[in-house]
């Protein structure tokens, strides 16, 4: 059955409603709500990873101790920025739990404790 021009132009309207409400949703969080960013270098392309740090030095840094509403996790690729993944905090606390036992030691000086979490996890939220 071929679709006439009508029924192609609501759908298109609808669709285009709903994106508008999201662009709305999106311009609000990022104007209006408190943002952690963290960039991700290179290596998560071979290790299929994200590092979450949540401490430093002996003491809570990182997800322990944010108040940001939201985290944005960026991927790059040299100067290159590959993806973004940004996710409410108490979801990404959530999905770090689950994978507490794949934590590493890293950062600076190795000072850094971090929690592994593969990034598939992060494209199916919790």
């Amino acid at each position: 059955m071929v679709e006439s021009s009508n029924d192609m132009s609501s759908k298109f309207d609808i669709d285009l409603k709903y994106g508008q409400v999201f662009e709305d949703k999106l311009s609000g969080i990022l104007q209006n709500e408190k943002i952690e960013v963290k960039t991700e270098r290179d290596i998560w392309k071979v290790s299929g990873n994200i590092a979450i740090e949540y401490e430093c030095r002996g003491k809570p840094s990182g997800i322990a101790i944010t108040e940001a509403k939201w985290w944005a996790h960026i991927l790059s690729d040299g100067d290159d920025i590959e993806c973004i993944f940004m996710i409410p905090t108490e979801k990404l606390k959530s999905i770090a739990r689950d994978h507490f036992k794949n934590n590493i030691m890293g950062g600076d000086d190795n000072q850094s404790k971090m929690i592994l979490v593969p990034i598939e996890e992060m494209m199916k939220g919790k």
